[in-house]
């Protein structure tokens, strides 16, 4: 529903800026502000929900998701509408923090990437079937149907929510929430999304765009450096020093990044250099979650059973040769639509893998914030994928010395995707780079790791650090 709800509304732009008569500034708020508070509250509401319980905010971030909805396709202006969107991303965020966190405190260590890879096939379905639901309800019913199409889905997920998630058994003390470092986030994730979002129509040369960039950095460095001072911090900057958890935040972002950087310029191209409807760009564009949900399960099992550089190195370099033949496609559909679906399958291969690694990071009272920091850089990412996408291909106008037309837009999807895969080369170097070894279960349950041992009677105990507190780093292993 996330996914689907995603997609949706920015089809629906052009019917709300008739129907309410508002302007075109006005109405593209409606997907920016969505995006803005969901991104920038999801790390304080996972850190929420490690404490209070993952199954009470997720069951709650139905019901207000739910409500938010309707009170969406209701809205008799504008501004009700932007309002009502704010609390939808609210709702969003609650969801989104938990649910990574809820399938990792739930299935057993040998099935974790499975798992991970049957609800990366469910967000591919929802991320596929956007465009193509989102234009039957516009044509059918008008906009406001985006919108009613979430109750009872939300209704449902409400009911099976409560009925079927298990309770959270392990929580992370209750603690003062880290208001402070909440300040700090918010506006620095807020400034680096606008600008993004600026950056595709000014250009990353305008004086707002970095007026915003700039604030964004000052911000950010100030929340790092409150973090590492407070003794209960919004987000445990220790786990960054695991080379498993940074690398896999590195190289998701730099996934998401190259796949919606895609899905924003190929529909670009196809529709002014070869003046293909939009009905049949979409449904090209289809084929690459398609491909996505079909190998994510299966890369999720791969995960469990031979670790996640197989199938993260393994994807993202199919990836890198799903883009070059794009590149190379010369307008060919039959060519792009097989790149597509290549670049689909290393995605595929590579998304749950490397989910799966960050979603185990630190312990089981911190999953909520782990999960809240995934889900944030996956925004993050797709907002920089559609900014460096725009940009690239709008320069194309300037460098061949003429009007945007078939040729100019040829060469700009070809620099588009040529920076993308440049990109996606980077994200499988640092995925070889990363020696993650799989888990294994052992007879009569013991959970080792390959090449760690636990500490034995002649170990000597590691003792911590005076300033370093118990909920921040409690070791599993004293690996020698």
């Amino acid at each position: 529903m996330g996914q689907l709800d995603a997609s949706i509304v920015t089809l629906a732009v052009p019917s709300i800026r008739t129907d309410m008569k508002a302007p075109l500034s006005q109405v593209e708020w409606v997907a920016l502000i969505y995006l803005l508070v969901l991104v920038g509250s999801i790390s304080a509401i996972g850190r929420l929900a490690d404490m209070l319980g993952r199954k009470l905010l997720y069951v709650y971030g139905f019901a207000l998701f739910t409500l938010a909805s309707l009170a969406c396709g209701l809205a008799p202006d504008i501004t009700w509408l932007l309002v009502a969107r704010a609390v939808q991303a609210v709702g969003a965020a609650m969801l989104q923090a938990n649910s990574v966190a809820l399938i990792r405190t739930s299935m057993p260590a040998g099935k974790l990437g499975k798992a991970i890879g049957l609800q990366g096939a469910a967000q591919a379905v929802g991320l596929a079937m956007g465009p193509s639901v989102g234009g039957l309800l516009i044509g059918a019913g008008g906009w406001r149907w985006v919108f009613f199409v979430n109750i009872p889905a939300g209704i449902i997920g409400i009911l099976l929510g409560w009925f079927l998630l298990p309770r959270t058994h392990i929580k992370a003390p209750r603690t003062g929430m880290d208001w402070l470092g909440l300040v700090f986030l918010m506006p620095a994730v807020g400034a680096l999304l606008l600008a993004l979002s600026e950056a595709s129509r000014l250009g990353f040369g305008s004086l707002i765009v970095l007026a915003l960039l700039v604030s964004s950095l000052i911000l950010c460095i100030l929340f790092v450096l409150w973090e590492r001072r407070t003794a209960h911090p919004l987000v445990d900057l220790s786990l960054f020093r695991t080379g498993t958890f940074s690398r896999g935040i590195a190289t998701g972002l730099l996934s998401y990044l190259v796949l919606f950087g895609i899905l924003f310029v190929t529909p670009l191209y196809l529709e002014s250099a070869h003046s293909l409807p939009s009905a049949q760009a979409g449904l090209l564009l289809t084929v690459l979650p398609v491909a996505l949900a079909l190998v994510a399960p299966v890369a999720g099992m791969m995960a469990d059973r031979f670790g996640v550089r197989v199938p993260t190195s393994t994807g993202m370099g199919l990836t890198v040769a799903a883009l070059v033949i794009l590149g190379l496609s010369s307008g060919n559909l039959w060519a792009m639509g097989a790149a597509l679906a290549v670049m689909g399958l290393g995605l595929g291969l590579f998304t749950p893998a490397n989910n799966a690694a960050v979603a185990a990071a630190g312990h089981d009272h911190q999953a909520g914030m782990v999960s809240g920091v995934l889900n944030m850089t996956r925004g993050v990412g797709t907002s920089l994928g559609v900014a460096l996408g725009a940009v690239a291909y709008s320069l194309a106008a300037g460098v061949s010395g003429g009007a945007a037309g078939p040729a100019s837009s040829a060469l700009g999807f070809r620099m588009a995707v040529a920076l993308f895969a440049v990109l996606g080369v980077v994200a499988a170097v640092l995925s070889l780079l990363g020696r993650q070894l799989p888990a294994q279960r052992r007879p009569g349950g013991v959970l080792r790791l390959r090449g760690i041992r636990p500490a034995g009677p002649r170990d000597r105990p590691r003792i911590l650090p005076p300033r370093t507190t118990p909920d921040r780093i409690l070791p599993r292993y004293d690996c020698q």
